[in-house]
């Protein structure tokens, strides 16, 4: 072919794709495949592992100092024989103190009511206690009571590392979202695909109802070295997750 022929076909073809240009350019995207969100629930129990309980001495005497002073020895010695019961120091945390002055009110003989005055105070000290031997929870109760605890806080069962069974809660909650999408999906005359998405929604450890500490006084026995009946039960960790499977015909 001669020069000027191939030149002459070089123009022709780029008028041709150049004219052709736009008919490609309007041609609509392919549609995205459809998609399916669902939600998944797992729950896994375990029985707990670890108690945490407030043990409280209340004292009233005339002076704030002698209430504060008899609190203080109260407090003193549960916290020893807590050390004594194999509690170490790291699971003994104070947990409150208070100092009230305590009021009379009297009425005059015209009825109405004199000025309040102070006849006394009362102290309130509260010591945590994390129990990791369940075993002795009992006797810690027990003990704490004879030395002058008069105020009961509530004990909270726990699980002192959830990480395996929060996994086993997560594994439950996306076999759930799937099963859910699975059935929507035959529903609609589809099949599941790949996973697009997943996210996971918050943990919820779910304890037992703390159990009243005076409740656990008065079902002890009449003997004071008797120990406290106490039931753990189990402990529920929930998980949520959100799943995006891709649908295919």
């Amino acid at each position: 072919m001669s020069p000027s022929r191939f030149a002459l076909a070089s123009a022709a073809l780029a008028t041709l794709l150049a004219a052709s240009a736009p008919a490609f350019a309007q041609q609509p995207p392919a549609p995205p495949p459809a998609r399916i969100e669902v939600g998944g629930e797992g729950t896994a129990y375990r029985a707990p592992d670890l108690a945490v309980t407030q043990l409280t001495v209340m004292r009233n005497a005339a002076t704030a100092a002698d209430a504060l002073a008899e609190a203080n020895e109260a407090i003193a010695a549960v916290t020893k024989a807590m050390g004594e019961l194999g509690i170490e120091k790291r699971d003994l945390q104070t947990a409150g103190f208070q100092i009230s002055p305590q009021y009379q009110y009297d009425n005059q003989p015209n009825g109405q009511q004199s000025p309040p005055k102070v006849v006394g105070y009362e102290v309130r000290n509260s010591l945590s206690v994390k129990v990791r031997d369940l075993a002795k929870l009992g006797d810690v109760l027990d003990r704490a009571v004879q030395l002058g605890v008069n105020e009961g806080g509530s004990i909270n069962f726990e699980i002192d590392d959830a990480s395996a069974i929060s996994n086993e809660a997560r594994r439950l909650a996306v076999a759930d979202a799937r099963k859910r999408a699975e059935t929507l999906a035959e529903a609609s005359g589809l099949k599941l695909g790949r996973v697009i998405l997943i996210q996971d929604g918050a943990m919820r450890n779910e304890p037992l109802p703390p159990v009243p500490m005076m409740e656990l006084k008065m079902a002890a026995p009449a003997s004071a070295s008797s120990r406290v009946p106490v039931e753990t039960g189990e402990n529920a960790v929930r998980a949520d997750v959100r799943v995006v499977y891709e649908l295919t015909n």
